[in-house]
């Protein structure tokens, strides 16, 4: 499932990453790059123990925290901390799959990547190429969301980013490890949530609604790994 969550950053905390990432030193994205994918990354990505990193993945995963939207479809178990890179003067990334396991640096943690996910921080006016890649079985889907708006699409995609030819691209990325690893069951999940909250909304807390609520408990209990 490929979902676009608008607004996850308000115009206030999009003002104060920006800010962050403005004034900070970059790096090579090499350096979190996995073999493969560092043969074919080009970009420079923020110092993960860095206080700028520090400072504005606090304020994304504060924004995470509170997206119901984003909980719905991703049911997150565990989130890695969220990486900033930049891309300018013609960067790419290639076509890659990203790693099935993470490991944090600091804490030696590990992490299935059943999800990935961007988040957007540049006005897609500032610049030009930089589009998301995503290709699945039905095809190649194209995304260049506004600053503040998140995708999130299985780890197992094959995707890249193309080659900005001008201004300069800015994004968080980031992985989570899911309570629902199969992404055909979280698909359906979050579409049995959102049903039940549309009935919700048109009907209260009627009896088929509270049936359908319990459907969708029994059928996380069933898949969910906690």
């Amino acid at each position: 499932m490929l979902l676009a969550i608008p607004d996850l950053l308000s115009p206030e905390e999009l003002s104060r990453v920006r800010a962050t990432l403005e004034a900070a030193d970059w790096a090579d994205g090499r350096l979190t790059a996995g073999t493969q994918s560092a043969a074919v990354k080009h970009n420079l990505q923020l110092p993960e123990d860095g206080q700028a990193a520090r400072s504005a993945r606090a304020i994304v995963l504060g924004a995470l925290d509170r997206s119901a939207l984003f909980f719905s479809a991703a049911l997150p178990r565990r989130v890695f901390p969220p990486l900033f890179n930049r891309y300018e003067g013609g960067m790419r990334f290639g076509n890659h799959v990203d790693n099935a396991i993470r490991t944090h640096a600091a804490s030696g943690a590990r992490l299935r990547t059943d999800l990935s996910a961007t988040l957007f921080l540049a006005d897609p006016e500032s610049y030009d190429g930089g589009e998301l890649v995503i290709d699945d079985t039905y095809g190649a889907h194209t995304v260049k969301l506004p600053a503040g708006h998140l995708v999130l699409y299985p780890s197992t995609s094959l995707h890249r980013v193309e080659p900005v030819t001008r201004g300069t691209r800015l994004a968080c990325v980031f992985w989570l490890e899911s309570l629902v690893r199969e992404d055909a069951q979280r698909a359906l999940l979050f579409d049995l949530d959102a049903a039940i909250g549309s009935l919700r909304q048109a009907h209260g807390e009627s009896a088929p609604v509270v049936s359908l609520t319990g459907i969708y408990h029994n059928l996380l209990r069933r898949w969910a790994q906690a």
